[in-house]
C-alpha cells in the first residue's frame, strides 16, 4: 500500500512539475560579475513579463535572478508591489555597464508601494537577491557580462 501512494505521489509530481516550472518558463540567460560569481537569470523582455517579474516568489536562489531588458534606454523606475522578497536591482546600459544601484528594495505589504528609479538611463535592469551588490563589492562603473541574449554584451 505504502509503495502504490508513493508511486502515485511521484506521478503526480512528474506530471504537476512542468506545470509549475511552465509558471516561470521564461528564456534564460547568464549574468557574470566582476568577481567571476555567475548569475543565472530569466528574461522579462515583453510587456507583460516585465509588469509580473519576480511577484509572488517566495524565495529566490543565491545565485538565481530577473533580468529586464527594454526597447528603448531610460530611466525605467521598479517598484515592489507583490514582490515577497527583498531584491538589490542592477541598472546596466547596453554595454553591461553599471549605471545605478538600488540595495535591499524591501517588499511593499501595503497597496500603494513607492517605486524605485534609477539615477541614469538604462537599457537592462537586473535583479538579485538583497545583499548581494555588497556581498559581491558591486558598484555603479562596475562592467557585467550578459550572456543568452539574442545579442550577447561583453566587456
Amino acid at each position: 500500500m505504502k509503495r502504490h501512494l508513493m508511486m502515485a505521489t511521484l506521478a503526480g509530481f512528474v506530471l504537476v512539475s512542468p506545470l509549475l516550472r511552465a509558471q516561470y518558463a521564461t528564456p534564460r540567460g547568464e549574468v557574470v560579475f566582476p568577481d567571476k560569481t555567475q548569475v543565472h537569470v530569466e528574461i522579462a523582455e515583453t510587456p507583460d513579463e516585465r509588469a509580473k517579474g519576480l511577484m509572488f516568489r517566495k524565495s529566490l536562489g543565491e545565485t538565481d535572478g530577473m533580468l529586464f531588458i527594454f526597447e528603448e534606454r531610460g530611466r525605467h523606475a521598479f517598484w515592489m508591489k507583490n514582490t515577497l522578497i527583498s531584491l538589490d536591482l542592477f541598472w546596466l546600459d547596453r554595454s553591461g555597464k553599471v549605471v545605478s544601484i538600488a540595495e535591499a528594495i524591501p517588499p511593499c505589504k501595503t497597496p500603494e508601494c513607492p517605486t524605485y528609479p534609477p539615477t541614469a538611463e538604462a537599457d537592462y535592469v537586473l535583479e538579485v537577491n538583497a545583499g548581494f551588490a555588497k556581498k559581491h563589492k558591486v558598484k555603479v562603473g562596475d562592467t557585467l557580462v550578459l550572456k543568452g541574449l539574442k545579442k550577447t554584451v561583453s566587456q
